[in-house]
């Protein structure tokens, strides 16, 4: 047993065991609810045993033990063994396997897990909070906040979509490459989704969550393995590389958020920079371009400026400009907002800032006023400015960008 660890030990080493246990108990039970469900209660039980005693040294097979044996207990019918191997187990928690062979077995394991929570059955949203259960280990409480429902919902929810690939009678394997384009979509998507929540977490007190965002990088590596051929994967583990490679320098010591324009670049990952430019290169030679390769293209362009002045904003907005074609959404308008700023000045990027702010979807968020404060700013209304970053500060629900803000509004003070 490891000791003097803390709680917050606890919770990373779970949430980075989770995905490859459930899938383990998955391969070996062959129903991916009952599994899942199994999992969880692992997890409580660990969180009652490790806290006490120390992280045990093979913690993976600790969970996936515990777990199996919670499957096996709702197998069996005679309630008094059930009972003596509960109590047993309560009372020598260490005594869990020697080796930790059920996880090793299968390196894909993850990835498989991944394509059966976006199964076809599935509503995209569904599927994708299913991913982050089971896939990512977030709480059903995380991803209720995550999606602005109440918890109990969240929890129906999930139950569905996990009955719902039950009775489809799908099978723990990736997809046969003929299956592969009715599933890989929202694969990728959800990838995308993990990795943002990691990079830029949507609430808390840290900025971001970097277990989330490697777990989504390191399966994204795993998907273009798999599918080396597939443009659109090569694009978007392109994208999450170049991004990825910029995390130690949002921060400074305190944790404090590090705007692109005032990070140090020499404390960006020149190989992961350069991992991804080469996985882009090769992407762009196997035929049409998607969405992600797009993205991947312009986080490129950042990478290869010393500043930002230096980078080529023109060619920026027009990969946004063919985003927006391809794609649409709030989102990449808001993001080519900046680049229309960077090449022809504040007051037009304050002008086509207008029609985003129209759309729902971003009413309740506070991107849209950051955004504006800043062009305010550089346009020289000092007092929109501190009326937009006020604003931003109040609709921020994560703590770090939410501070950001309000250093900048008392600097404007």
């Amino acid at each position: 047993m490891e000791s003097g660890r803390s709680r917050d030990d606890v919770e990373r080493v779970l949430r980075e065991l989770t995905p490859r246990v459930v899938a383990s108990v998955t391969r070996r039970c062959g129903d991916f609810a009952a599994a899942e469900d199994a999992v969880q209660e692992a997890l409580l039980a660990a969180h009652g045993a490790w806290n006490e005693a120390g992280v045990p040294a093979n913690a993976g097979g600790w969970l996936y033990r515990v777990a199996c044996r919670r499957i096996e207990d709702r197998r069996d019918d005679e309630r008094a063994r059930k009972r003596r191997e509960r109590r047993a187990w309560t009372r020598a928690p260490e005594a869990a396997p020697a080796a930790d062979e059920a996880l090793a077995a299968d390196r894909d394991d993850g990835l498989v897990l991944l394509f059966l929570c976006c199964h076809p059955s599935l509503a995209p949203s569904t599927a994708i909070a299913l991913t982050l259960r089971a896939v990512a280990g977030l709480t059903t409480a995380e991803i209720a906040r995550a999606f602005l429902v109440p918890e109990a919902t969240m929890a129906q929810r999930i139950h569905r979509a996990k009955r719902s690939i039950a009775d489809t009678g799908a099978v723990f394997e990736l997809p046969e490459p003929g299956e592969l384009e009715a599933r890989i979509g929202s694969v990728l998507h959800v990838l995308y989704l993990l990795f943002n929540e990691g990079y830029d977490a949507s609430f808390g007190a840290e900025l971001a969550r970097d277990d989330l965002a490697e777990e989504a990088l390191r399966l994204a590596r795993g998907l273009h393995r798999a599918f080396p051929t597939h443009a659109e994967a090569a694009g978007l583990l392109a994208l999450l590389s170049l991004t990825h490679a910029r995390r130690a320098a949002r921060t400074n010591a305190a944790g404090e958020l590090i705007p692109l324009d005032e990070q140090d670049r020499s404390r960006w990952d020149r190989a992961a920079t350069a991992e991804g430019t080469r996985i882009l290169t090769e992407a762009f030679t196997r035929g049409a371009v998607g969405p992600y390769q797009l993205q991947a293209a312009i986080a490129a362009l950042h990478a290869e400026a010393t500043t930002v002045e230096a980078t080529d904003w023109p060619q920026v907005l027009a990969l946004y400009d063919v985003l927006m074609r391809v794609t649409g959404g709030p989102v990449v308008a808001l993001n080519r907002v900046v680049a229309v700023a960077m090449v022809h000045g504040p007051r037009r990027g304050l002008e086509e800032l207008v029609g985003i702010e129209r759309d729902a979807r971003m009413a309740d968020g506070h991107r849209i006023e950051a955004v504006r404060a800043h062009l305010l700013e550089r346009a020289g209304e000092r007092d929109g400015a501190r009326r937009s970053f006020r604003c931003a500060a109040e609709r921020a629900t994560n703590a770090a960008e939410r501070q950001y803000l309000l250093a900048r509004l008392a600097r404007l003070d």
